[in-house]
């Protein structure tokens, strides 16, 4: 622990304390915002296309857990492996696993992954993972929650052996508008901004702002269609958000689905089917070939805009998640 511990700064150490691990709790999130900015006092790091994990470890006893508290150890093995490998045993890692499509992460890649439970059917599934950590909020007996981001970068960077499976989140300081122009350039979803000097606290946080090369979020499934000509399982999802523990209605979506998706989504929803309404504001039109279904269900949704009137427009599939909760979706606004 002395090793890393000696390279804090003096106003770091003094903002460090021991501390017995703390359970699962909710990561530290980023504020949507739409203004590419510059600024010395911020980092600027890549937007990657995964999922959220938090990896605990505590001697031979390894969780890796969502951010909504799901274990995800058998669906993940290499990760256990990968970080029972590490020379540090006890430890709160914060980071992404992804699956790439060639050079880009792609979400939909990594979903054929995480739909898998059995260690052994996602060991020969042929994708590939990698766990990107980006924060260490505990380490060692000591909590670095309060100690600032860039600091916290510092430990993380010198404390672990990356390598393989296990890669560090590299940032760029200050220059955050190049940065998301040469992201959007190579296909990337966007880039985080996070000041420099921010300590790790639970929840969103404007301290941390994503900025996206296009639009998209995750939204509840309150129904579905029926398929049309040749088409096979449902025609189109709807979808909406939470605002005041209300479901609202945001549109239909029918890309972005392949036919074993299509078929494995009827499925699922052919047996949450219900008979009322589970949006405040049901489409017009409702009749025959609309099905209503419990909202329980969250999907990720690209898109290119919102219209005048609250809702999608060219929306398309871009797979489902089961890292938030239902309840906990809402529509994302720029800050």
């Amino acid at each position: 622990m002395a090793e890393w511990r000696d390279r804090l700064s003096h106003d770091a150490q003094e903002m460090i304390v021991r501390s017995a691990m703390p359970q699962h709790f909710e990561p530290m999130l980023a504020t949507l915002s739409d203004t590419p900015f510059s600024h010395a006092g911020w980092i600027f790091e890549r937007k990657l296309d995964g999922i959220r994990l938090l990896v605990f470890r505590e001697g031979d006893h390894i969780e890796l857990l969502t951010r909504n508290g799901k274990a995800r150890n058998a669906h993940f093995p290499e990760l256990v492996e990968l970080f029972a490998r590490q020379p540090c045993r006890r430890f709160v890692l914060d980071g992404e696993v992804v699956a790439f499509d060639g050079k880009i992460t792609r979400f939909a890649r990594l979903q054929q992954r995480a739909g898998i439970s059995d260690p052994d059917e996602a060991r020969s599934s042929g994708i590939a993972i990698y766990f990107y950590a980006f924060d260490v909020p505990w380490l060692d007996g000591i909590d670095l929650r309060r100690v600032g981001l860039r600091e916290r970068k510092k430990v993380l960077r010198s404390a672990f052996g990356f390598g393989g499976g296990l890669r560090y989140t590299a940032h760029r300081n200050g220059s955050g508008q190049a940065y998301l122009a040469q992201a959007c350039d190579k296909g990337w979803e966007g880039i985080v901004a996070k000041r420099a000097d921010s300590v790790y606290r639970r929840g969103r946080s404007k301290r941390w702002l994503k900025l996206k090369c296009e639009h998209g979020q995750e939204f509840v499934i309150g129904g579905f269609t029926d398929p049309q000509g040749s088409r096979h399982g449902l025609g189109a999802l709807l979808v909406g958000y939470y605002q005041n523990d209300a479901l609202v209605y945001a549109g239909r979506v029918g890309t972005g689905f392949d036919d074993d998706e299509l078929a494995r989504l009827h499925r699922a929803l052919a047996a949450a089917e219900r008979q009322t309404s589970p949006f405040a504001d049901p489409p017009a039109g409702s009749g025959d070939g609309l099905h209503w279904v419990t909202p329980e269900r969250v999907v990720e949704i690209g898109f290119n805009e919102w219209t005048v009137d609250g809702k999608l427009r060219h929306p398309r599939y871009l797979g489902e998640r089961d890292d938030k909760a239902p309840q906990d979706v809402v529509r994302e606004c720029p800050a």
